[in-house]
């Protein structure tokens, strides 16, 4: 018994030694052992491996792609139009001695800054070097691509490389918006102006057309008539010639009859005739003598 409570201790100490001599570096992890500082090996391969306590540390680093977003960067392209750009990478650790030596203990929170800075260092560059339309056109992977290329040079000097660059979003500045906006309205409204000052001229042919073709209508017509009227009145004319050649008595007959009709109506004038005159002699007789 006494035994036991002698190996007991030995024993928990023993199983203490083992477990802080002994790491573990997962398949999604790579990792450095330190000498006091110093970088003594990268182990790349996932397993159980073994140290001694107290001299070595392990540094562990994602050995995953990882993820960086930019904050919105404001570029100026060629053309002077100034553009928001608002861009993300993909990155991962490639050499973890250079990244340590490049980093020291801050490891990816103190490399992320940097990374950034070199990204956006070469979307100024790139972007600037091309118009607005041309970063603003759905055509632009040869662009990022290039701003890929550019940063993985700058990048490997931290021990990281660069696996992808996107451009997420490429607008215009807030105070340049509405200014924008402003200029396509009036664009518009001198478009609809346009139309509509078209569209009047249009109506103004037209109607000029038509009023055109009504005149000239009417007056067919009214020719027409004319012609028609004055052929039914020389007809006309042409029967009580014929028919007045005849017979003279009718004829003074039918201007007397007419003449009493036209005078002998109840909104005339009163009339002051002599009984003797002329105006009644087929009122007397039968034979106007």
């Amino acid at each position: 018994m006494k035994r036991l409570q002698f190996l007991f201790p030995i024993l928990v100490v023993a199983l203490i030694g083992v477990s802080s001599s002994v790491y573990i570096v997962d398949e999604r992890q790579k990792a450095l052992r330190l000498w006091f500082g110093e970088v003594t090996a990268e182990i790349k391969d996932p397993g159980l491996y073994f140290k001694i306590p107290l001299f070595h540390e392990i540094v562990k680093y994602d050995d995953r792609i990882l993820a960086l977003d930019t904050q919105p960067l404001e570029v100026t392209p060629l053309d002077d139009r100034r553009l928001v750009v608002d861009a993300f990478a993909r990155w991962r650790i490639s050499d973890a001695k250079r990244f340590r030596r490049a980093v020291g203990g801050g490891g990816e929170d103190t490399a992320r800054p940097r990374l950034e800075r070199i990204l956006n260092a070469e979307l100024r560059e790139v972007l600037g070097g091309v118009t607005s339309g041309t970063v603003l056109s759905a055509d632009r992977v040869a662009l990022m691509n290039k701003i890929r290329d550019q940063s993985r040079t700058q990048a490997s000097a931290l021990g990281v490389v660069i696996v992808d660059v996107r451009i997420k979003r490429a607008d215009l500045p807030e105070q340049n918006l509405e200014a924008t906006f402003a200029r396509m309205r009036a664009e518009r409204e001198r478009e609809a102006a346009d139309e509509i000052a078209r569209g009047n001229e249009a109506a103004q042919r037209v109607r000029a057309q038509a009023d055109r073709t009504v005149v000239e209508t009417v007056s067919e017509a009214q020719k027409n008539s004319d012609i028609i009227r004055g052929e039914a009145d020389a007809n006309r004319n042409a029967i009580f010639a014929e028919a007045f050649g005849r017979d003279k008595e009718f004829f003074a007959f039918y201007r007397s009859l007419s003449a009493y009709e036209k005078s002998l109506r109840g909104e005339n004038s009163t009339l002051v005739i002599a009984p003797d005159s002329e105006f009644f002699d087929y009122l007397k007789s039968d034979t106007g003598r």
